[in-house]
């Protein structure tokens, strides 16, 4: 198992900053644009902030943030991960790798979920909130006691049961050789934000010799949709949309469907406004996938949901 060392990173990113301009886009790394990276916790538990909590406390966090998809035993719902249980099962044809059978450190879990978790929110969670689940995932898996805390100081008592299983991969690296042939025309490009971290696809101009494939229904030359006039509660609902939406509902991640695609909203739009809009505000499980209350975000007041789903059940028809 390898890791890339801290040093190496923060020399990745100086490095990068400093061919920004000769690439003719994009500016040094500041010190805080780089400190918002410094974020890794290593196996010894270094770069881990002040804080903590018990598996106790982080029962009730896990249920309200986690159990949607994780199970409220790590037991997975549906096809998200399974994080508990598969003890001895790294043996088996079908091993089930949870964080009890198979992770190596428990740093990785402190990490991960402060990182990206909960789905809908990444990064949503306080520090003092990530001490806590993390506690209670490791309680799930029989790892530490339910009223044992979790902190900068205990960390490195937890003792992973895989941890000796894992090995330094000590094989060369091998480099592949740069190609620089049938490349896309850089004064052909626009380089455009992101959606909820989501990479878009339709960054390229017209005839910058990239495949048109790249461009899905986004392209200039393939789109065909009649403009559709919004309502006043529809444009309303655009920004909440843009702002809290369309991470999932601009890409159809998670079974979400996707704004504009008439097949997957007729059935949804055919139940009424009024059962979409309940739907949103208190979630709905469906065969597609599961919608979490609010989409995560349950500080957002009914009316502004309502208008987001005007917007998305409008632009859709």
């Amino acid at each position: 198992m390898f890791k890339l060392p801290k040093l190496a990173l923060l020399a990745a990113l100086f490095s990068v900053g400093a061919q920004a301009a000769s690439l003719g886009f994009g500016t040094p790394a500041s010190d805080n644009e780089i400190a918002g990276w410094d974020i890794d916790i290593r196996p010894d538990g270094m770069g881990l902030p002040p804080g903590g909590g018990t598996a106790e406390q982080g029962e009730p966090l896990y249920e309200a943030k986690c159990a949607m998809c994780h199970g409220s035993f790590g037991e997975g719902a549906g096809r998200w991960p399974v994080l508990a249980g598969g003890e001895g099962s790294l043996t088996e044809e079908r091993p089930e790798k949870t964080v009890g059978s198979y992770w190596p450190y428990a740093s990785t879990l402190w990490d991960y979920i402060h990182r990206a978790m909960p789905y809908p929110q990444p990064q949503s969670l306080s520090d003092d909130e990530v001490y806590k689940i993390t506690a209670y995932v490791l309680y799930l898996n029989d790892i530490i006691d339910y009223d044992f805390e979790l902190s900068q100081a205990s960390f490195a008592e937890v003792e992973m049961p895989n941890q000796d299983s894992f090995y330094v991969d000590d094989r060369p690296d091998v480099v592949n050789a740069r190609c620089f042939e049938d490349c896309a025309d850089p004064a052909a490009m626009t380089i455009v934000g992101t959606i909820g971290g989501l990479s878009p696809t339709g960054h390229f101009k017209e005839d910058s010799g990239v495949s048109a494939s790249h461009y899905g229904d986004s392209a200039p030359e393939a789109s065909t949709a009649t403009k559709v006039s919004l309502s006043e509660a529809a444009v309303r609902g655009q920004g909440a949309y843009d702002q809290y939406c369309a991470a999932c509902h601009g890409s159809g991640v998670a079974g979400a469907p996707k704004v504009g695609d008439q097949a997957a909203w007729s059935g949804r739009i055919s139940q009424g406004l009024a059962s979409l809009v309940e739907h949103a505000i208190q979630g709905y499980q469906g065969d597609a996938g599961y919608m979490p209350p609010k989409g995560g975000f349950t500080n957002l007041a009914d009316d502004v949901v309502a208008d987001a789903v005007s917007y998305m059940a409008e632009s859709s028809q």
